[in-house]
C-alpha cells in the first residue's frame, strides 16, 4: 500500500480466520488523518488493512471505494462492525472504542466477524 508499511497481523481468535495479513499501523496524528487517502482499490486488496490507535469512527472523504470498519475496546473486543461503507461516508462514532480495523470491503461478511469476537494484533517492531 503506497505511503503505508504493512507490518502486522490482526487474527480473529473467536473465529479463528485472520482479518489482515498485511496489517499497517496509524497512530501519529499524520498517518490517522491521512488513513487510507491515495490508496487505491488494488492495493487495497484481501489481506490488506489499516489499524488506527486511538480511534473511535473513520471517514471515507476523498476515498474512491468501500471498506468495512471493525471497532476494538482495549481489550480486542470487537464492539462495533461497519459493512461496506461507501466513499465520502462517516462511520458512527463509538465512545467504547479505542482504536479501528479499516479492512477491505467484504471482509467482515467474509470472516463472520461480529460484536463480541476477540481480535488479537501483532504487529513487528519496524526500523
Amino acid at each position: 500500500m503506497p505511503g503505508l508499511t504493512p507490518c502486522g497481523q490482526a487474527f480473529n481468535r473467536t473465529r479463528q480466520l485472520y482479518l489482515s495479513t498485511e496489517l499497517a499501523l496509524a497512530h501519529t496524528h499524520w498517518s490517522r488523518l491521512r488513513g487510507l487517502l491515495g490508496v487505491s482499490e488494488d492495493d487495497f486488496r484481501n489481506g490488506s488493512g489499516l489499524w488506527i490507535r486511538p480511534c473511535r469512527g473513520v471517514h471515507t472523504l476523498a476515498m474512491r471505494f468501500p471498506i468495512d470498519v471493525v471497532y476494538l475496546n482495549r481489550a480486542g473486543t470487537v464492539v462495533h462492525v461497519e459493512h461496506n461503507l461507501q466513499p465520502w461516508r462517516f462511520s458512527p462514532v463509538r465512545m467504547q472504542a479505542a482504536s479501528v480495523l479499516e479492512l477491505p470491503s467484504h471482509t467482515v461478511a467474509r470472516t463472520g466477524t461480529a460484536s463480541g469476537d476477540s481480535i488479537e494484533i501483532k504487529m513487528k517492531e519496524t526500523g
